[in-house]
């Protein structure tokens, strides 16, 4: 069985062009699936014939531990403006710690780190609007 590269590497640039998690081509005999998450890129080959020939290949891609958006709404990463922030990128934070506030409807939500951890990076700006389950923060 040979497998068309060209059509793995198209696949995967449709998983990043169109912000996909998972896709599937079939011709003929062949199938090709392709998925990814936020911690390995895994690319699945198999053929009907002959299910013993599968083919998998794991790209470890980060394996930081992230802090996400619990609500929709605004991120402040200060109690006030221009006051002190409430983490630093190389700060140690502990479990239950205040990492921002996140503002939905004129209530301001306090986000608490569920992990102990060292700031890696902090993925949003003071003011931005964050989504649901939005990267905020990364940890090692």
């Amino acid at each position: 069985m040979k497998i068309n590269k060209n059509i793995i590497k198209e696949l995967n640039d449709y998983l990043d062009e169109f912000n996909l998690t998972e896709i599937e081509y079939t011709e003929k005999d062949i199938k090709v699936k392709i998925s990814k998450n936020r911690s390995t890129k895994h690319i699945e080959t198999s053929s009907p014939i002959n299910e013993n020939k599968i083919q998998k290949k794991e790209i470890p891609i980060d394996n930081s531990k992230k802090i996400t958006s619990p609500i929709i709404g605004t991120a402040y990463l200060a109690p006030e403006p221009g006051g002190k922030k409430f983490i630093e990128t190389g700060q140690k934070i502990k479990k239950g710690d205040t990492v921002m506030i996140v503002e939905a409807m004129k209530t301001m939500n306090h986000v608490p780190s569920p992990i102990d951890g060292i700031v890696k990076e902090i993925t949003v700006e003071d003011g931005q609007p964050v989504e649901f389950g939005q990267t905020i923060v990364t940890l090692d």
